[in-house]
Formats: C-alpha cells, sequence, structure tokens
C-alpha cells in the first residue's frame, strides 16, 4: 500500500484514514449482520429427541418455529400440571416435525419473516462503496485545483481597476502641491497624448515618488489614475519575490504582458525598493532570485523591445538604495519628492479631514496647523480622527480645543495615565520639567515653550516640557551655533534642576535620555558642522545604515586615534558648558523656580502663555523670545 500511495500526497492521506476506516466497517458489519452465531440463546434447551416423544405423548401444547435461526420455542406440560416453555435447535429440513406437530393438532406458529441481515449487509457495503467513490473523487478535484494553481504560480498578482475606480482625485489630496504639479502632466499626456508627440515629445515611462512614510505617495497614485480615467493595476515591490527562483521575473513578464493589451495603463508598484535594492549590495551579497526580478524589471521598462502606453509609477522612502540602471532616465525618467507638509499644506490636509467632522466654533484649522510642524497628512488624519473620538467618549456635541490638543499629545508622546499623588517623585519630576521650561523661556536663541505637564504617560514619561519650534529653520536644516548651545543647555536643564535643588546624591536616572541626545548632538557640532576647536571639519558622515552598501564594515573613519581623542575632549567640552550654564541660570532664578513648581503641582498642567506671564513678573524675557511667542 505504501508503494502505491507513498509518492502521491492526497493518496498517501486518502490510504491512511479512509482505508481502515472500510476495513473496520466490513468486520462490523459481517460481525453484527451476517453471523448466526449470535441468534437467541435464552432459556432452557430441550433436546431433539426428547421434543419428539412429548409429540408423540400428546404433552406439547403450543410451539413457534423461528425459520431464520431454526429455533422452535416449545410450550409443554410436564406431568404435574404445569407448564414449562423451552427451546429446541430443529434441523435446517424441519418439514417432517411440522407435520408430526399438525397430526397432533398443535397449535403452531412459523415466523416467516424474511432475513434482514443480508439487506442490512447490501446497505452497509453500498453506503461503504458510496463513500469510498466520494472520497476519491474529493481527492482527484483537489489534486486538479492544486495542478492548477501551480500552473498560475508565475502569473502577476496585480490588482486590476477598470477606469474610475480609485474614486480618488487631486482635489481629494492635499498637502503637497508640488508633487501634484508634476503628476498632473502625467495626466495630460495620457489624455493628450497627439498634442505631446506633435512636437516630438515622448511619454515618460516611470515616476518616482520618494518621500517619508504617510506623505501620500500611494493616494497620489490613485488619484492620477482617476484623474486620467485609464486602467491602473497595482502591486507591491515583494509579492514579485518568492523562494522559487524565476517566479518573480514571471510575474514581471505577466504584468507587463496585460499591462500592454490594456494600454494606455498605469501601473503602480509600492515599496518598490523590495525587488529594486542595489545588485550586489549589502554584507551578505545579492540574492539571485530578487536580481532575476529586478533584471527583468529593467528589461520591461526599457529594453530591446519598444514599450509604448505604459507609464509606470513606484513609491518608495529609501531612493538611495535603488539600483542607478532602475534610476536612470528611460525607466523613471522623472523623481517627484514627496516632502512632509509646510504650514500651508498641513492647512490644506485638515480642510481635507475636517468635511465631515463637527468642530467648535473656538478650533480653528490655522491654529493647528502651527501646532503640528513635522507631521505628515496620515498623522494629521489620525490627528483628527483621534479627537473625534475622544469627543465621542467624552459625550461632546463638537471636538473643542482640549481634544485636539490631548489628540495631539496622544500621538505624538503617550497615552495620558493617571496623575501621581503628592509625593517626593511628584516634585522631583515638576522641578525638573520646570528646568526644562524654564530655560525655554530665558534663553534668548531657544523656540518658545509650548506647554509643560506632569502628567504621566504611556511609556515611562513622567511629564514633558514641549516647545514650538520655528518650523522654517527646521524643514531648512540651517541650524545656528547658538541655536545649538542653547538646545544642548535646555536639555541639560532637567539634570541641572535636580542638582540645584536635591543635590548630588539625590539625582536620578530620568535624564538619561537627554544626556543622550545632548551626547549626539555635540558630537555632529564637532565631526559635521565644524563648530569647534577642531575647525570646519567634517570627520565623520551620517552613514550608519548597512542596508545602504556602507554600514559599520564600510564606514571606517578617516582620522587618527589623536583626532578621535581630541572630538571626545571638544564633545565634553561643549556638553559641560551647556550644563554649567544651566545650572547657573537655574541658580540665579531659584525663588521664580519655586513658584513655578507650586503652580505646577497644584494645577499639572501650565501652558506656554501663561508660563511667560508667571515668569515676566520676576525677570525681564529676552525680546526676541517675547516675540517668537507672539507670532505663535
Amino acid at each position: 500500500m505504501k508503494k502505491i500511495f507513498g509518492s502521491n500526497p492526497p493518496f498517501n492521506r486518502f490510504s491512511r484514514y479512509l482505508l481502515p476506516v472500510a476495513t473496520g466497517w466490513m468486520v462490523l458489519q459481517s460481525a453484527f449482520f451476517a453471523s448466526p452465531t449470535l441468534a437467541r440463546d435464552n432459556g432452557e434447551e430441550l433436546s431433539y429427541s426428547q421434543f419428539l416423544e412429548k409429540i408423540e405423548r400428546g404433552e406439547v401444547r403450543e410451539v413457534e418455529i423461528d425459520s431464520r435461526t431454526n429455533i422452535a420455542v416449545v410450550e409443554y406440560d410436564d406431568g404435574t400440571g404445569s407448564t414449562n416453555t423451552e427451546e429446541v435447535q430443529l434441523f435446517s429440513d424441519h418439514s417432517d416435525t411440522i407435520s408430526r406437530l399438525r397430526e397432533q393438532n398443535v397449535p403452531l406458529d412459523i415466523d416467516t419473516s424474511g432475513d434482514n441481515a443480508q439487506t442490512v449487509g447490501i446497505i452497509a457495503n453500498g453506503f461503504l462503496i458510496v463513500l469510498l467513490i466520494g472520497g476519491l473523487a474529493l481527492i482527484i478535484r483537489r489534486s486538479a485545483k492544486n495542478s492548477g494553481q501551480a500552473m498560475s504560480f508565475g502569473k502577476s498578482r496585480a490588482r486590476y481597476q477598470v477606469e474610475d475606480q480609485t474614486g480618488v482625485r487631486f482635489d481629494d489630496v492635499a498637502g503637497i502641491e508640488e508633487a501634484k504639479e508634476e503628476l498632473q502632466e502625467v495626466v495630460t499626456f495620457l489624455k493628450e497624448t497627439e498634442r505631446f508627440t506633435a512636437v516630438g515629445a515622448k511619454i515618460p515611462k516611470g515616476v518616482l515618488l520618494v518621500g517619508s512614510p504617510g506623505t501620500g505617495k500611494t493616494l497620489l497614485a490613485k488619484a492620477v489614475s482617476g484623474e486620467a480615467g485609464v486602467p491602473f493595476y497595482s502591486i507591491s515591490g515583494s509579492e514579485f519575490v518568492e523562494m522559487f527562483v524565476g517566479v518573480g521575473a514571471s510575474r514581471v513578464r505577466d504584468l507587463f504582458k496585460k499591462a500592454k493589451e490594456n494600454a494606455p495603463c498605469l501601473v503602480f508598484i509600492d515599496e518598490i525598493d523590495a525587488v529594486g535594492r542595489k545588485r550586489g549590495a549589502g554584507v551578505g551579497g545579492g540574492n539571485d532570485e530578487r536580481e532575476q526580478t529586478l533584471n527583468q524589471l529593467l528589461t520591461e521598462m526599457d529594453g530591446f523591445e519598444e514599450n509604448t502606453g505604459i507609464i509606470v509609477i513606484a513609491a518608495t522612502n529609501r531612493a538611495d538604495v535603488l539600483d542607478p540602471a532602475l534610476m536612470r532616465p528611460g525607466r523613471f525618467d522623472r523623481q517627484v519628492r514627496v516632502d512632509l507638509p509646510s504650514y500651508i499644506g498641513r492647512l490644506g490636509i485638515l480642510e481635507v479631514h475636517a468635511r465631515n467632522k463637527k468642530l467648535a466654533p473656538e478650533v480653528t484649522l490655522e491654529s493647528i496647523a502651527r501646532k503640528t510642524p513635522g507631521l505628515s497628512g496620515a498623522d494629521l488624519a489620525n490627528l483628527m480622527n483621534e479627537a473625534a473620538i475622544l469627543t465621542a467618549r467624552r459625550f461632546k456635541p463638537m471636538i473643542t480645543l482640549v481634544e485636539i490638543d490631548d489628540a495631539l499629545d496622544r500621538i505624538t508622546i503617550g497615552l495620558s495615565l493617571n496623575p501621581l499623588l503628592d509625593s517626593k517623585k511628584k516634585r522631583l519630576i515638576a522641578y525638573h520639567e520646570v528646568g526644562h521650561a524654564l530655560l525655554m523661556t530665558l534663553l534668548e536663541h531657544s523656540d518658545p515653550l509650548n506647554k509643560v505637564t506632569i502628567i504621566p504617560r504611556s511609556g515611562g514619561v513622567g511629564g514633558f516640557a514641549q516647545q514650538s519650534f520655528d518650523e522654517e529653520m527646521v524643514d531648512s536644516g540651517l541650524y545656528s551655533r547658538a541655536w545649538l548651545m542653547d538646545r544642548i543647555t535646555i536639555t541639560l536643564g532637567g539634570r541641572a534642576a535636580e542638582m540645584e535643588i536635591f543635590g548630588d546624591a539625590e539625582v536620578t536616572a530620568g535624564a538619561s535620555n537627554d544626556l543622550k541626545v545632548v551626547s549626539n548632538l555635540a558630537r555632529e557640532m564637532v565631526t559635521r558642522y565644524g563648530m569647534s576647536d577642531l575647525g570646519p571639519l567634517a570627520l565623520e558622515s551620517g552613514n550608519d545604515q548597512v542596508f545602504l552598501g556602507g554600514g559599520d564594515m564600510y564606514n571606517r573613519n578617516e582620522y587618527s586615534e589623536e583626532v578621535a581623542s581630541k572630538i571626545d575632549e571638544q564633545v565634553r567640552a561643549i556638553a559641560l558648558r551647556g550644563y554649567e550654564r544651566a545650572r547657573q541660570i537655574i541658580r540665579e532664578h531659584r525663588d521664580l523656580m519655586d513658584h513655578i513648581v507650586d503652580i505646577l503641582l497644584y494645577e499639572e498642567t501650565i501652558e506656554g502663555d501663561e508660563f511667560r506671564k508667571i515668569v515676566s513678573q520676576y525677570t525681564q524675557l529676552p525680546e526676541k523670545q517675547l516675540a517668537k511667542a507672539g507670532s505663535k
């Protein structure tokens, strides 16, 4: 049996389960339905000769014969006037016995009911045959289905949408106007091809969307399809690559074959870095299957055979890992940068996501846009949704500023927890956070304080002091040396407050993350920005990613051990300079700090305007700080 069925898994399962069931069924039906040995055997038995003698003596009163088992139940007189009942086993041919009983006028009852054992056996065997045939048919059908799946293993898994099915237009995409303008030309190419071909222009073969996660790359691709009104194929880069060699290349060929049949059309490949990574890059070398898939993609986009009427739109947030052959003109002719939205962009995104939200009259989208620098379109959509959820949980009819602020803190810092009880820990956290907030307010080149709170958050955050950063400077990356030094001083303000108020023995580990930020920032000032006594030298690069083809194995430092020692000295000097400056400012404003801590312990949260008002009662704020606060 193993030899017959062992080579085919479905038949192997058949032999393992159905055949034992069939064998057991035959044994049971033969045992219970066809064996005469289990006939009735209750009561005393009377020998056949004794039975004949009683018939001759006329002692038998009544006889009942079962023709199926050839057993006679005899009622006879035992000679004392009482009646006994016993069984007698007859021969298969008992016609002579029946004649004798009739001659003696003995009442005779013959059970002529048919033998059901044969009928039951036929039914049982028929049921077994139907069961076996049905199981075999199911196995054959499943085997044929698996065979069909094997034949379609190399087919493309791209989702196909006919014209105008994406349901997205350019009006639904906000905050990335520059990228929309680039892609609107693609729509014009598809709609008015003759206008461009008349002057010798060619339709671009590929558009690469590059940007951070959540900036709207996939949404832009849907909008292009919805505006152009052409068929739209969408697939992820990871769906090309399989464990079997050659499957990815086969799927690429099948995808472009289908696209050519429906040209002009759009092909959208999301996360193309999964298949388009540099060939031969990385520590362990390239994967043969992925490289074959990439080679086929390169050939289909711009190879020996002309590929017209198909525009490939791809999205990635790691364009620096893509193969140079994929990035050249003729394959991806355009690279569209999808950056994080500016203030105008965030305002447009909020207008889109606030269409179905009930906002209170005091809530303005302009104020929300100013509070959310650095947030992507997906973050802003999540912000409005979280605010709506909080409003429903609090049984409010409209979204207020409180829900907006709570939702913003929830997605940027963490979920708020129950406030701490009055204790030494709560007071220590208050001094720590007020140390940050006070330096944010007093330092001239610092961005203004947004709010300070000691309400704990999920993730081990006991409290925080939040700034409102200058958006133009953050977007451009043009940080001045004065701003960086103030930033280091502010970051060390928590540790400085602990030292000045509680002493060296009571300093906690709460500033561990602050110290890490200071170390990284001071090192960048020395090795990348040239803001130290070592001079204007770039001693290190920011490339520390293994998947970029560099990493620790290839990113060797280009300086000596002596220079490395000087770098460490300069980093330490910058950090200590900021620390001593923070301690000095806190020492000079000790009374102000104690007063603010008492207020914070009572209110648990102080907004930036209220904080600056309190500080202005004790000292004169820098004019630049007042101007920034007023603009916010």
